[in-house]
C-alpha cells in the first residue's frame, strides 16, 4: 500500500503514532501509516499488500464513477486501494467494531475520512445486511469471508440479488483438491461413486476451529467455490489466483428464492 497521503492532516503527533498503533491493535491488515507498519511480523507477510499484488491487474485501473461495496472489510485495506482507482463511493462494512475503528484511523491517516470530501464510508454490518445498503454496486470486494459464515451459500444469493451490479470479486480459503472434474447434472440414486472422487465440489465443515479460530465454518474445495458462484447466479469471468475468482452477474435470470428469515 503507497504511504499516507501528504495532505492527510496527521491523527496524532508523530510521536504519538506507535503507541495509537499498539492500541489498536491486533490488527490483521497491514497498513503503512506515515512509515510505521501496523502489522510488521503478520505470519502472512507483507499481508494484503502482497496477496493483492498476485491479482490487482484483474481489477479496472480506473474506477471514476464506480461504487464500491467491501464486505468484510477488516482495516480497510481494499478500500483505500478502491478508493485511489477514482471510485466515486467506497462503502467498507464489517461486523467487528474493532476492525471499523482501525480502518476510521487509517482512513483519516490517508486523507481520506469521512470530512476530506473524497472520503471512504465504513459501517458496522454483515454480509446479511447487504439489502439495506441501497445496492446494487458497481464493483463488491467479498475477500476472506465465505469460510467464516454459517451460511455461506445464503450470502452469496442476498449479494446477487441486492448488492452486484458489474463485477464481484471473490476470494476464499480453499482446502481439498484442486482437481478439475467433469460434474453431471444429475446421477441416479445409487451412483454413489462420484461423492468419492477428489474434484468433486464439496465443503469441508470445522465443527469446533481451524487455524485457532473458531469462526471457520466451511471451507470450499477449488470445485464447490465455482459451483456456488455458478449457482448463485454469477458467471465466472476469470480466476486470477488460485483462491481468486472475478465474476459477473449472470444474464439468466436466479432460479431460486430467498428464505424467509424469522427473528425469534
Amino acid at each position: 500500500m503507497p504511504e499516507s497521503n501528504p495532505q492527510a492532516v496527521p491523527v496524532v503527533a508523530e510521536s504519538e503514532l506507535a503507541t495509537t498503533i499498539t492500541q489498536l491493535g491486533p490488527w490483521f491488515h497491514n497498513l503503512k501509516i506515515s512509515g510505521q507498519q501496523t502489522a510488521p511480523r503478520h505470519f502472512l507477510g507483507d499481508y494484503p499488500a502482497a496477496f493483492f499484488a498476485r491479482f490487482r491487474q484483474s481489477l479496472p485501473a480506473d474506477l471514476t464513477g464506480w461504487t464500491v461495496l467491501d464486505v468484510g472489510c477488516n482495516a480497510g485495506f481494499y478500500s483505500f486501494e478502491m478508493k485511489r482507482r477514482g471510485a466515486a463511493r467506497v462503502l467498507g462494512i464489517d461486523a467487528e467494531p474493532l476492525y471499523l475503528r482501525q480502518a476510521e484511523f487509517a482512513a483519516t491517516a490517508f486523507g481520506l475520512g469521512p470530512g476530506s470530501g473524497s472520503g471512504v464510508e465504513f459501517r458496522e454490518a454483515s454480509v446479511y445486511d447487504v439489502g439495506n445498503l441501497g445496492g446494487p454496486f458497481d464493483l463488491v470486494l467479498f475477500l476472506g469471508v465465505l469460510y467464516h459464515l454459517r451460511y455461506p451459500l445464503l450470502a452469496l444469493d442476498l449479494l446477487r440479488r441486492y448488492a452486484v451490479g458489474r463485477l464481484l470479486l471473490f476470494q476464499t480459503m480453499l482446502r481439498g483438491s484442486d482437481l478439475p472434474m467433469h460434474v453431471e447434472p444429475d446421477y441416479a440414486f445409487h451412483e454413489r461413486w462420484p461423492f468419492h472422487e477428489p474434484g468433486f465440489p464439496r465443503m469441508h465443515f470445522i465443527e469446533q476451529r481451524y487455524a485457532g479460530d473458531d469462526s471457520n465454518w466451511w471451507i470450499p474445495n477449488h470445485a464447490a467455490a465455482q459451483a456456488m458462484l455458478r449457482s448463485a447466479g454469477f458467471d465466472i469471468v476469470s480466476n486470477p489466483d488460485r483462491e481468486v475468482f472475478l465474476c459477473r452477474p449472470s444474464a439468466e435470470p436466479v432460479r431460486w428464492e430467498l428464505p424467509k428469515v424469522f427473528d425469534d
